[in-house]
Order: C-alpha cells, then structure tokens, then sequence
C-alpha cells in the first residue's frame, strides 16, 4: 500500500499548477548566478573595460574611477569553485534580483579571503548586471580586512 501513495504524492507534487513556476525559477536563479559569475570572471582577468559595461551605474562613480578602483584593489576574484559559494537568488517582476553568495576573493597569497554578501542585479540587454558599487563596495572590504 505505500508505494501507490508515495506514486501518488510525487504525481501531485510534480504534476501541480505550482510545479510549473518553481522550475520557471530556478531556471531564472541559474541565469542569474551564471551571468553574475561571468562579471567576476571579467574581474578576474582583468577585463575592465568590458566589465564596467557588465555593470549598471549606481553611485557617482566614472567609467575611468571604476576601473582605477578595481584595478588597484588588490584582490580579485577566486577560480573554480572558491569564486561562488552559497549562492541564494531572490527574482522581483520588474527586471530586478538579489544574489546573496559567499565570494572568494584573492589577496595575493595562497588563502582565500570570503565574503558573505548580497548584490543588487537589474536585467537589461538580456543580461542580468550587477550594481558597480556592489563591486566596489567588495573590493574594497577585502582589501581593507586584508590590511589588519
């Protein structure tokens, strides 16, 4: 008698109306994820001029001071699997999502400084961008904890 009803459970579970939209989502979380590690890739390879067109403008900050900021922050992104970690996606209907992941940063030595964070992304061009603050806000802390 359990296997029809766990045959029956898992036909509702996954024949719902809801079923629909929660795959509609994490497919939306994943590209969200995905473009956001593409920007830290560009970071990483020091692809700043490319990057701060991955970004959208927050903040009074120039194209020119934007890649100053990065350039000399002495941190970049990790590879492979310490880059992102953790990684929770919250999507809103107007083009908008939160990432709150666990990055790992680069200082110069053989350790992995993380930081634990939430960045804004808006979807434009049909890629999701983050916030150019964001990115300097998180070089930025790195670097200033790196000092202590």
């Amino acid at each position: 008698m359990r296997i029809p009803l766990l045959a029956i459970f898992y036909g509702l579970l996954f024949c719902s109306p809801a079923a629909g939209p929660a795959f509609a989502d994490t497919a939306a979380d994943e590209e969200v994820r995905r473009d956001f590690e593409a920007v830290l890739d560009l970071w990483r390879d020091e692809r700043y001029d490319e990057l701060h067109r991955r970004t959208y403008p927050s903040g009074n900050v120039s194209k020119e001071s934007f890649i100053r900021k990065l350039s000399a922050a002495g941190v970049r992104p990790a590879c492979c699997w310490e880059k992102l970690q953790e990684v929770r996606v919250t999507l809103s209907d107007s083009g908008k999502a939160t990432l709150h992941a666990r990055v790992g940063l680069e200082t110069g030595g053989t350790v992995t400084d993380y930081r634990t964070r939430s960045f804004r992304l808006h979807r434009e061009d049909g890629a999701w961008k983050p916030a150019s603050s964001d990115l300097l806000s998180l070089a930025g802390s790195a670097r200033r904890r790196a000092r202590r």
